[in-house]
């Protein structure tokens, strides 16, 4: 995990306790830990290929118990794709008194994907320095998705909130 100029939040204090770990099994280990975290992205078989404050790429092998009915990615596992990339990295980067959640995704099916899936979401200095001065806010997450042919099939946008962790005051 590359270093951030920001102090670290709870998110990256754990990840960073595998960085003592041997390079080979560090990305397993790191999957596994992630997937144990959010249970769905190890039943779709998420693979968490980087994470740092600034940029997350995680993979989807193509394997039949995500396919559709043509044999392709389905389009749910398409979209779990692209929201655990921008959720990890605004995860990277929410203040340790604040909850993420997702508010809006919009996705758009251009094209037939081929083979396995990448997505790549990033957060700007700008994006990281809003979320840690404000107690509540939302914003705009890029998201890149591609298949093994380097195309990309669906245009994404997610749209991430965060607000204050506890009870929730009515």
């Amino acid at each position: 995990m590359k270093p951030s100029v920001r102090p670290p939040n709870r998110m990256q204090r754990q990840l960073q306790r595998l960085d003592r770990l041997p390079g080979l099994v560090r990305p397993v280990l790191r999957s596994a830990v992630l997937r144990r975290a959010v249970p769905f992205t190890g039943t779709a078989g998420i693979d968490f290929v980087a994470l740092s404050p600034e940029r997350v790429e995680v993979r989807l092998p193509s394997v039949r118990k995500v396919h559709n009915h043509i044999g392709g990615i389905h389009a749910s596992a398409m979209n779990l794709l692209a929201e655990t990339a921008t959720g990890m990295v605004v995860g990277m980067n929410v203040r340790d008194d604040c909850v993420p959640v997702a508010k809006e995704m919009r996705m758009a099916f251009r094209k037939r994907a081929s083979g396995s899936m990448r997505a790549v979401a990033t957060l700007s200095d700008a994006q990281a320095r809003w979320m840690q001065s404000q107690d509540k806010g939302e914003v705009t997450v890029p998201v890149t998705v591609t298949d093994d042919t380097g195309a990309e099939p669906v245009e994404c946008m997610f749209t991430w909130a965060w607000i204050p962790a506890g009870p929730r005051k009515n």
